[in-house]
């Protein structure tokens, strides 16, 4: 699969039925996406296979006997539910997801590689302007010696 990448809005209907991109679709080559609660209030998007990649690496790594491992799987693999396009390109997200994040009108869909994260446009833009400065001391630290 070629990496997910851009940076696309669009308007989700009352319904909770949001117009995907075009070029995202074509590199999914897929009917089904996996929709769940991502972190930030924004929510993540995968593939059928990497889905499968990333919550086996979860449950391998949870221990239904840790209450912080129980709190990871139950933010993640519980709310996921599986999301199939419509005839007209459209993912119907659930209810519960978008309230979750809190989507309404304005959405911003991040291409993240492999995979996709959904946001409010308004609390995308909330969540840069909140984290602008340690964005930039974490760049420094993870990708100082890359850039130069």
């Amino acid at each position: 699969m070629n990496l997910l990448t851009g940076e696309y809005n669009n308007t989700i209907d009352d319904k909770g039925r949001l117009s995907f991109p075009v070029k995202l679709r074509t590199v999914i080559n897929q009917n089904v996406l996996m929709v769940t609660k991502g972190l930030d209030r924004c929510l993540w998007l995968f593939t059928s296979d990497e889905w499968e990649a990333f919550q086996t690496k979860l449950m391998t790594n949870a221990s239904m006997m840790k209450s912080k491992s129980l709190n990871v799987v139950r933010h993640f693999v519980a709310p996921a539910q599986p999301v199939e396009f419509d005839k007209n390109g459209r993912l119907s997200i659930p209810q519960s997801l978008r309230d979750y994040a809190g989507l309404k009108g304005e959405c911003t869909i991040l291409g993240m590689n492999k995979y996709m994260e959904l946001w409010d446009s308004d609390l995308y833009g909330e969540y840069l302007k909140r984290t602008d400065d340690s964005f930039i001391a974490a760049a420094s630290e993870a990708m100082g010696d890359i850039l130069l």
